[in-house]
């Protein structure tokens, strides 16, 4: 547990440390997204700091200051944004220094819980090098951004402890706080599909955390669905009128990899690995690790999909935690190693564009 906590402390520094030299090598701020301004240069705080709110972070702290005012900021759940609310009256006011307390404590708490919940079913040894697996992950600086990554992951990671100590009804409410954080959240609702009434009230408990966001949505905009129908516009070609199966995503990528130029070809190129890699690993997970696990990491990539994109894929992924499991038990420490070495590199190439504001996931 020491190793982690320091591993923690060496990956928040070292992710500062990137977001402060990358205009060193990228010169200049794309500014592709809206109210960096006056969400996030106006907080007066370093670049290096301030950069971690970049692209969906302006929306959080948008919706944390006058909730969904802004048009379409309706994909994005409440839940996280009103903890950012909550926290800003211990932080003088200070929405994005409110967002990233959040998410670094909630990752924190993540991580250690997670590291527990690995030793517990398969080992110290497991534990310790999946953790570090997941810190050294390519977009794993997301972890410590104003996103809802954290905050999910500790919400996931606490949903599966407590069903590993028999504690099915404690589960089931931070399953609810998981649907009213993101969609995906409702997908924890799988584990509850027996037979018997306690568990479809389980289920239906889970189920509540989205249910409360689209009756808030009907009151309020008359679209109980907004969350979906809002997703289009914020770009990456998205879907949401229609179901695109994986199989056509896929081939519209190996389409893509073949008449793409400068960095809508990188993007692509690591949207279109991370997903194939995650699949894989998941595929190896399934036959080791818990069914429930794997199935719910395989649901989280899935649904992203169904949209006919692969965009921000590289970050969806993170939540999918079996694919460090299967990674950890590469029997070779050279090898791990060297994996690594090589995603934390990978890692420092994506935060440095990101935190110059080029969209990377």
């Amino acid at each position: 547990m020491k190793k982690v906590i320091v591993a923690f402390l060496i990956w928040r520094i070292v992710l500062f440390i990137v977001a402060a030299q990358s205009p060193l090598f990228i010169k200049n701020f794309a500014a592709t997204f809206p109210y960096y301004q006056e969400r996030l240069i106006s907080t007066h705080l370093p670049h290096f700091i301030w950069a971690f709110g970049n692209f969906d972070g302006v929306h959080y702290l948008g919706i944390a200051s006058h909730a969904y005012s802004d048009q379409f900021t309706q994909a994005f759940f409440p839940f996280y944004p009103l903890l950012i609310k909550l926290v800003t009256y211990m932080s003088f006011g200070n929405l994005l220094i409110s967002g990233l307390i959040i998410s670094n404590v909630a990752f924190f708490a993540a991580l250690l819980l997670f590291y527990k919940l690995i030793e517990k079913n398969y080992g110290e040894k497991l534990a310790l090098w999946s953790s570090l697996f997941l810190l050294a992950f390519p977009t794993s600086f997301y972890f410590g951004s104003v996103y809802t990554e954290a905050i999910f992951l500790l919400e996931v990671v606490s949903f599966y402890y407590l069903q590993d100590i028999k504690k099915p009804f404690l589960s089931a409410i931070v399953g609810a706080f998981a649907a009213f954080t993101r969609l995906i959240g409702v997908f924890l609702a799988l584990i509850f599909l027996k037979k018997d009434l306690k568990s479809l009230v389980y289920g239906v408990v889970v189920s509540l955390g989205l249910f409360v966001y689209m009756v808030y949505l009907w009151f309020n905009f008359k679209n109980p669905l907004y969350f979906l129908s809002s997703q289009s516009i914020f770009g990456q070609n998205r879907e949401t009128d229609k179901i695109v199966l994986l199989p056509q995503v896929l081939f519209r990528y190996l389409k893509i990899l073949t008449t793409a130029q400068g960095s809508g070809l990188y993007v692509a190129i690591f949207e279109f690995s991370i997903t194939i890699i995650a699949f894989l690993l998941l595929a190896l997970a399934f036959r080791t690790y818990k069914k429930s696990w794997v199935i719910f990491g395989l649901a989280s990539i899935i649904l992203p999909t169904l949209t006919g994109t692969l965009a921000s894929m590289p970050r969806y992924v993170i939540i999918a935690f079996p694919i460090y499991l299967v990674l950890a038990q590469i029997k070779s420490t050279a090898l791990k190693i060297l994996i690594i070495v090589a995603s934390s590199a990978l890692g420092t190439i994506a935060l440095s564009f990101f935190a110059q504001g080029y969209w990377v996931a």
